[in-house]
């Protein structure tokens, strides 16, 4: 029970002080931070007798306390199922409870609720835990009759009941499927209650968690708990590229988080002009084609001149419209047009990095004659020397030759 985040090993992370219920999804995913734990309540008034309980992954459920137990964050508690109970971990308690159902809206008046039985013992835990320890050999084997029945189906998932009564499988489909013959197998097989839940493929990718191209781990399984619709309309506000690769997240959606930022966008686009506005002007029509939203700077240019651009600002375009509301033609839109200042960007090594090759050799230079020869001044007098040079060692050769013929005897016996 411990996260890298908090800086630790052992039983307990020292940076946060609460027990690995830190939640930053290395200790517990989804786990919300009781900041109210060291308070007191007021005289007179009750604890809130509702707490929220995890199971596995990111399923969280809402349970009565019927018993007022002495509950705390991290115990791990038998609960009411619909057959027989279930194991869990509490996450929460006290009055953030109580804002969590209301957030979620969540009823706690005219209905059954189900209920805390007892705190965990360790035959709860031991039951618990194998069948916990069942879940990934069966998965294996479940998707493998899942595969020799031809079923255009994928098991995601697989949990356990907390008392090993009950199994369910987490499974996504394009299309509906027909698990009858299916599941006649799995209860053959696993000798167990079997359960078949569909899941999208948004939730799937929660359930089973990730890294996304940003490096982090995805927000749907650690942080985000609700899912909202994702447009292609985000996109454009944010005047980003529709290339399907870049936008769609590990599980084949358009990514979340381009609704993070959506409002701000908006809020940005409400002081501008609509792009497919044309601007009328006595030479021409200008039509719009680049904009950039936090500077408040579109760019124009005519019909037929597509490579020259003239950027103006949002006033001056509200301008040139408002004339040309009253049936009146400017000039011209360079005279409009205003100057952008380009920076010099000078990469510099502010992060005090080595250079890579700082432990290469250098290189030894092989031509050291043919630089000396290069060298202005002494290219003449070099040739005049090896002609020299030349001239002399033909006159030493003929002179050999000479020397030779006279040594010979037989050239003596001829003459």
């Amino acid at each position: 029970m411990s996260c890298s985040s908090c800086g630790t090993g052992g039983d307990a992370p020292r940076g946060c002080k609460n027990n690995g219920t830190c939640g930053t999804s290395g200790c517990n995913k989804l786990t919300v931070f009781d900041w109210l734990s060291n308070m007191e309540l007021p005289e007179g008034q009750e604890p809130f007798d509702f707490v929220e309980v995890r199971f596995k992954n990111s399923r969280k459920e809402f349970y009565k306390n019927s018993e007022n137990l002495p509950l705390k964050i991290g115990d791990v508690v038998a609960t009411e199922a619909k057959t027989g109970h279930d194991i869990g971990i509490v996450t929460l308690t006290g009055e953030l409870v109580r804002v969590q159902m209301k957030r979620k809206r969540a009823k706690t008046k005219g209905e059954h609720f189900p209920e805390i039985y007892r705190i965990a013992n360790q035959k709860d835990i031991d039951t618990w835990q194998a069948s916990r320890e069942r879940e990934e050999p069966m998965k294996i084997k479940a998707r493998e009759i899942a595969i020799r029945l031809n079923l255009k189906m994928k098991i995601s998932d697989i949990e356990f009941q907390g008392d090993g009564s009950k199994a369910t499988f987490y499974y996504t489909a394009d299309e509906r499927v027909d698990f009858r013959e299916l599941i006649r197998e799995y209860a053959s097989t696993f000798r167990t209650r079997i359960e078949m839940r569909q899941i999208g493929l948004r939730q799937e990718a929660a359930r089973l968690g990730g890294i996304g191209s940003c490096g982090r781990e995805l927000c749907c399984s650690t942080w985000l708990t609700d899912f909202r619709s994702v447009t292609t309309g985000a996109a454009r506000y944010q005047n980003l590229s529709l290339n399907p690769q870049k936008l769609a997240g590990q599980c084949g959606k358009l990514k979340c988080c381009l609704n993070y930022e959506l409002d701000t966008y908006l809020d940005a686009l409400k002081d501008f002009p609509k792009q497919n506005q044309k601007l009328y002007t006595e030479k021409g029509v200008a039509l719009c084609q680049k904009v950039d939203i936090f500077k408040g700077i579109m760019w124009y240019c005519y019909e037929g001149e597509w490579t020259n651009w003239h950027s103006l600002t949002t006033d001056q375009v509200h301008e040139i419209v408002k004339k040309n509301k009253t049936k009146e033609k400017v000039a011209g839109i360079e005279q409009y047009a205003i100057q952008l200042e380009v920076e010099d960007v000078s990469f510099e090594n502010v992060v005090g990095q080595d250079s890579l090759t700082r432990f290469d050799k250098p290189k030894r230079s092989r031509n050291k004659r043919k630089k000396k020869r290069n060298k202005p001044g002494a290219s003449t007098s070099k040739s005049n020397n090896s002609d020299n040079k030349q001239t002399a060692g033909k006159k030493q050769n003929q002179n050999n030759r000479h020397r030779r013929k006279r040594s010979n005897p037989k050239n003596q016996n001829k003459s």
